[in-house]
């Protein structure tokens, strides 16, 4: 058997190429293996489940199907996508995670994270954060008119490309003393989260014993994933979209 772990696809109707990679990667790679996880960002804007637009439903047919086939599928909000519910998740087979958590694999616990917590050094970035994951707050939005919600995702985004292009791109890596102290929390050595869209395996250590951050690519040009089998080393691989 064997899991696999993606994130930070960016789904939206303007890069179909993407669409089209991920409906592939679910064909070739993701049909009957025991696990699929979704570490956030899957979709590049998210207003509420009520929204269904061709690609959503057709994104959810596809996991539906995966699912059907045997696979477990787990997903983990984005900073894009934080408003996916369980309506969704039931039309796609999915199971909502929530962040940070915790699994098995295979006999290794490891926290599993979007990453965008791990960037403190970004204080502008976490205080928005916190907002948009206050309970109250998603649910006022979740009540004004579709419409009114789209208009705010296009804001929202436009604000966030303008204000990322003036930030140094060591603020907007994770802090390390921050990865330090979430592994030590949830007493793990492993840890694997997406949100940078720096892919790359580092070793650290925690809890007073070698550990390893493994950072999980985006699809802009390539697919990436990590795989992981029973006895094994996680693999993290990628080929072009």
């Amino acid at each position: 058997m064997t899991m696999l772990f993606i994130s930070d696809l960016h789904l939206e109707e303007s890069r179909p190429d993407i669409t089209e990679a991920f409906l592939d990667f679910l064909t070739n790679k993701a049909m009957g293996v025991e696990r699929l996880y979704i570490l956030g960002d899957f979709f590049e804007a998210w207003i509420g489940d009520d929204e269904r637009t061709p690609l959503q439903e057709k994104v959810a047919s596809a996991l539906k199907e995966v699912n059907e086939s045997g696979t477990a599928i787990f997903l983990m909000h984005g900073n894009r996508d934080f408003l996916i519910g369980e309506d969704f998740c039931n039309r796609a087979g999915a199971t909502l995670l929530d962040d940070p958590t915790v699994v098995d694999l295979y006999g290794t616990p490891t926290l599993l994270m979007h990453g965008d917590s791990l960037c403190t050094a970004d204080v502008e970035y976490q205080k928005f954060r916190a907002n948009m994951r206050n309970p109250q707050w998603q649910q006022m939005i979740l009540q004004r008119p579709l419409a009114d919600r789209q208009q705010m995702a296009r804001q929202l985004r436009e604000i966030s490309m303008a204000k990322n292009q003036g930030k140094e791109e060591t603020i907007m890596d994770v802090t390390p003393e921050e990865v330090v102290k979430e592994m030590e929390a949830h007493g793990v050595q492993r840890l694997i989260h997406g949100h940078t869209h720096r892919p790359a395996e580092h070793q650290l250590e925690a809890n007073g014993q070698p550990a390893k951050r493994i950072v999980l690519g985006d699809w802009d040009k390539n697919v990436w994933w990590l795989e992981v089998g029973p006895g094994e080393e996680p693999v993290l691989d990628k080929y072009p979209i």
